[in-house]
């Protein structure tokens, strides 16, 4: 059964917005109270985040469709819907998000950073939030907006600082198991090692992770055995150790043809060049391995490569290279660039931004593309016609109407607003009418400004005093 996966196919959808609320308050002597429909609750987001105690990605293997909650609509009395709930997904340290065409959006180090791969949708505000003074009592209310939804690719690379390469049964993992506290699988065929090991060794006074990547063989940038399947693992360490077999029965290999071989492999995966190397031979305890290894020293060293003889089953030079290991180590380290404290980067709209674009497609088709206007057309009920006349107002506020004017388009030509896999067509008329505005101003309720009964009653009866006063003072006796 597979224990071990660096590369997944995600799928995330947040959670959407929940719908306003059309409400209108009601009690007793209070027939029309005014507007109290509350707001939909935002959307639940999907946010990876880095956790330690995770080592694989095996989990998304088995489960690659993930969704935050939605947030609850809104309801009567002014009462707003509950927030959707943000999903939490771990993932271990290392992990590099990418987009379907390859593209990096987000690496991930370090326990706790996290990334937003999926935002959840604003909720719809109420009729009591869209009331003004010329809007009284809004008969409709806004649609929670979508979540987001996205398809990522999650990529393991191990963060380790010295590299472990070499051909398969080389002995890394022995080398490993005997620097560090790891517990490797150790067999005497090649392959054995078919996942990235992590060991932690500690030199005097410098604490560093070695990484023992499977086995290499020619070919292993172009997929062939495990190569390109665990190359990416070798891309975050500071330094690379060649591991070279001094006691191989095989008669085509030698030490030197292995190094150059590896070497090859390394540059037509590229981006390691600039990372020290150091070269051991190992299995100098073998009485032919040792002198193989006396033999290729010389060569070995005249390339500038540091040499180092040891033997993992017999412990011999491990203290050595453990401490030339923690010197480049901790030059690296202090070679790194101080890390500065994230800049808030503030970008001005600039002045001619009107937020939207307006583009001529076909004959007699404008398209509409911008934040508000899409946003705006997601949130609109369009089964409602005082709904889609506040739309309307909203985006000749905007200057939408006088952008179409400016590029063209008549009386009758067709308008989309949105992307073309999801737009709103409709015929644009200069003086957009829902229907609504037959009933007098848009969004205003003529209740309000019609008397009530007992008030008209108390008016009446106040002129009919007054009519009988103006003709006691007008009586004249004889």
């Amino acid at each position: 059964m597979t224990t071990f996966v660096d590369r997944v196919e995600l799928h995330v959808a947040a959670g959407s917005g929940g719908h306003g609320c059309a409400s209108v308050h009601r009690e007793k002597f209070k027939p029309l109270g005014g507007p109290d429909g509350g707001n939909g609750g935002r959307g639940g987001d999907v946010i990876l985040t880095v956790d330690q105690s995770v080592t694989t990605l095996l989990d998304y293997h088995h489960s690659p469709h993930r969704k935050a909650t939605n947030g609850k609509p809104g309801e009567g009395g002014f009462r707003a819907g509950k927030d959707g709930q943000d999903l939490l997904l771990p993932v271990p340290d290392g992990t590099v998000v990418l987009d379907k065409a390859g593209n990096v959006l987000a690496d991930l180090v370090g326990h706790g950073t996290s990334y937003v791969a999926a935002q959840g949708g604003r909720g719809g505000l109420g009729n009591a939030a869209l009331a003004s003074a010329r809007r009284k009592a809004p008969g409709f209310a806004l649609l929670g907006e979508p979540g987001d939804l996205q398809d990522i690719v999650l990529e393991l690379k191990t963060v380790a600082d010295v590299a472990l390469v070499g051909y398969p049964s080389a002995g890394k993992s022995s080398l490993i198991s005997v620097l560090s506290a790891a517990k490797p699988k150790i067999a005497d065929y090649p392959f054995t090692t078919l996942v990235p090991n992590l060991g932690v060794v500690t030199a005097g006074e410098t604490v560093y992770t070695i990484a023992d990547v499977p086995g290499l063989i020619p070919g292993a940038s172009q997929g062939k055995g495990l190569g390109l399947e665990f190359l990416r693992h070798v891309e975050r360490c500071s330094v690379l150790v060649h591991v070279l077999d001094t006691a191989t029965l095989e008669s085509d290999r030698d030490p030197v043809s292995d190094l150059d071989i590896i070497e090859a492999e390394l540059r037509e995966y590229g981006g390691l060049d600039n990372r020290p190397r150091i070269v051991v031979l190992n299995k100098t305890d073998v009485p032919d391995g040792k002198d193989l290894a006396e033999m290729v020293r010389p060569d070995l060293e005249s390339r500038g490569y540091r040499v180092f003889e040891v033997s993992a089953v017999a412990h011999l030079g491990l203290r050595e290279l453990s401490f030339a290991l923690a010197d480049l180590v901790a030059r690296a380290r202090a070679a790194k660039p101080k890390e500065e404290a994230t800049r808030i980067v503030i970008r001005p709209k600039a002045v001619d931004d009107a937020g939207f674009t307006v583009t001529r497609e076909d004959e007699g088709l404008f398209r509409v593309r911008g934040e508000k206007p899409e946003r705006w057309v997601r949130q609109t009920d369009f089964n409602n016609d005082e709904a889609v006349g506040y739309l309307a107002d909203r985006l000749n506020r905007l200057g939408v109407e006088a952008a179409l004017m400016k590029a063209g388009a008549r009386s009758g030509d067709g308008v989309a607003i949105g992307p073309e896999d999801n737009a709103v067509v409709f015929d644009w008329e200069p003086t957009v009418t829902a229907g609504a505005e037959m009933l007098g101003r848009r969004g205003e309720d003529h209740r309000f400004e019609a008397q009530r009964p007992a008030s008209q009653r108390r008016k009446d009866r106040q002129a009919e005093r007054d009519e009988v006063l103006q003709e006691f003072d007008d009586f004249e006796p004889f």
